[in-house]
């Protein structure tokens, strides 16, 4: 008879999603000033998404990677907890330093700094979960981190508006970052150590010997990726090779948009990562983690795939959001594009309210929409969430008091915390736990594709069809996530037993 996962108490599973507060307070106070510092050191409009792709790109090579690492990690630390504290050192480090950068391309670079280590120690957070929850409770781990997400990113994204009420100067020379942002950097460094640090020294991990005792390891473990062979591995990286290289060829010769260079030279290099599959088939060579994370790729479960075009629309709407809501609501509402500007430095103030006031919306959220799943399904509760955000981000365009923008933020807050939770709680369950991690991974890559096509078009589609103007941005989004709330219906989950431990609640 085989042992099973124990249950934990409400307590343990706090302490071990308590760290997602300090990460996600990283990656809020980057996602409210990132677009705020790149203007305020001379970057147009149009290169502001060339310069976001610093997030998606990161995420798309750093999560499999240390999701294989960890995988087939074991020391004192335990299996993620190492990821968790090298992750949470360079967050830090990278916080105290992207604020002082004084030229575009040093804070430029210190984002791809700070992606990379948000993504160190995110990604093994995500199988955390799955590593030490029994399936029943996994959706409450992540609703809990949801939980933690929207508390976490509340404060960092006010800090600024919260510091220029104490006294701290919000306005500084041109070229130079304002004091209110600085400090709240600051202050994000110190709050991610710490809270990392607490999910390191208060949580457990399982040995792999205890993880191959389980019955739930010994079930997913017998079933290993099938292994294309090289001529289908050649085949496929051709299908992508060639309209790719034509596209970057002819972007080059007929002086397109520089931005599509990202969306043809993706393709490219994932033609290439094809090809060299291809090669490596042909002669016997040991199974490396490259060989894992492309052989899972295209041998992941039905239902993943399914989610795919979810996660698809869902994030290229938030990345809209994401990079265009302080030129939205400074140039829409506040009638200003200087960044130099006291109004433009008020109006991108209020844009951290505004993103403060959606995540705490989302720690709401959080517990309520387990009581929307125990009425509605996984799939409708996530629809609907999906359709409250699609509305929050449409009345940018006829709200014009910014102050009434916090009601936006309520249905985009659902959504959010939707986003955040119920699709790994339909993916609970069908992932190998040999494989959490770089499955986890791989499920990143349809968060990191929409981002790096929204990089790519999202200049395009606002120059040529909107003028230039950034509000249509909010409207964009809108649509892309109503498409997403129509995909999530098709989803066919492989049975219901998630739906009844979602309706448990997040808090116990």
């Amino acid at each position: 008879m085989v042992n099973e996962k124990p249950s934990l108490s409400f307590w343990q599973i706090w302490n071990m999603c308590f760290g997602f507060l300090g990460i996600q307070f990283g990656f809020a106070l980057q996602n409210a000033n990132v677009s705020r510092i790149f203007q305020t050191l001379g970057a147009d409009m149009e290169t502001i998404p060339l310069l976001w792709i610093a997030g998606p790109v990161t995420g798309l090579l750093v999560q499999p990677i240390v999701g294989y690492l960890s995988d087939n990690t074991w020391n004192r630390l335990g299996r993620r907890r190492p990821y968790f504290l090298i992750g949470a050192i360079f967050t830090s480090l990278s916080l105290l330093v992207m604020p002082n950068a004084s030229v575009l391309w040093v804070a430029a670079g210190m984002l791809w700094i700070l992606d990379a280590s948000i993504n160190i120690s995110m990604e093994p957070f995500r199988a955390f979960v799955g590593d030490n929850l029994p399936k029943r409770q996994q959706p409450k781990g992540y609703a809990m981190q949801s939980f933690f997400i929207g508390v976490g990113a509340v404060v960092a994204s006010m800090l600024p508006w919260i510091l220029s009420h104490f006294g701290v100067s919000n306005s500084a020379p041109e070229g130079h970052i304002p004091d209110t942002v600085k400090y709240a950097f600051y202050m994000g460094a110190v709050v991610l150590f710490v809270a990392v640090g607490w999910t390191i020294i208060s949580s457990k991990e399982y040995s792999p010997e205890e993880l191959a005792a389980f019955g739930e390891q010994d079930e997913e473990a017998q079933s290993d990726s099938p292994v294309r062979d090289s001529g289908r591995w050649f085949k496929s990286g051709m299908l992508f090779m060639v309209p790719a290289a034509l596209g970057t060829l002819l972007v080059w010769m007929l002086g397109w948009d520089k931005q599509l260079y990202i969306l043809s030279i993706g393709l490219v290099l994932f033609g290439l990562a094809q090809w060299l599959m291809s090669w490596r088939r042909k002669t016997p060579k040991a199974n490396s983690g490259f060989d894992t994370v492309m052989d899972d790729l295209f041998a992941m479960p039905q239902i993943m795939r399914q989610l795919a075009w979810v996660q698809f629309f869902s994030w290229f709407a938030l990345f809209a959001m994401w990079i265009y809501t302080t030129a939205a609501v400074t140039s829409h509402h506040y009638g200003t594009d200087d960044p130099a500007s006291e109004l433009f430095n008020h109006g991108a103030n209020w844009v951290g309210v505004l993103f403060g006031a959606y995540n705490g919306f989302s720690a709401l959220a959080a517990i309520i929409i387990p009581v929307m799943v125990s009425r509605m399904g996984l799939r409708m509760a996530h629809s609907v969430n999906l359709l409250l955000g699609a509305l929050g981000l449409l009345s940018f365009l006829w709200i014009k008091d910014p102050q009434w923008l916090l009601l936006s933020m309520v249905g985009i807050g659902f959504a959010w915390a939707s986003i955040l939770s119920l699709p790994y709680a339909m993916l609970a369950g069908c992932l190998p736990s040999n494989k959490m991690g770089v499955y986890m991974g791989i499920f990143n890559f349809f968060i990191v594709i929409p981002q790096l096509l929204a990089a790519s078009i999202l200049g395009l589609l606002l120059r040529y069809g909107f003028e230039s103007n950034p509000i249509y941005a909010m409207v964009i989004g809108a649509v892309s996530f109503a498409l997403a709330a129509m995909m999530v219906v098709k989803v066919k989950l492989q049975n219901g037993h998630q739906v009844e431990l979602v309706g448990g609640g997040a808090h116990g």
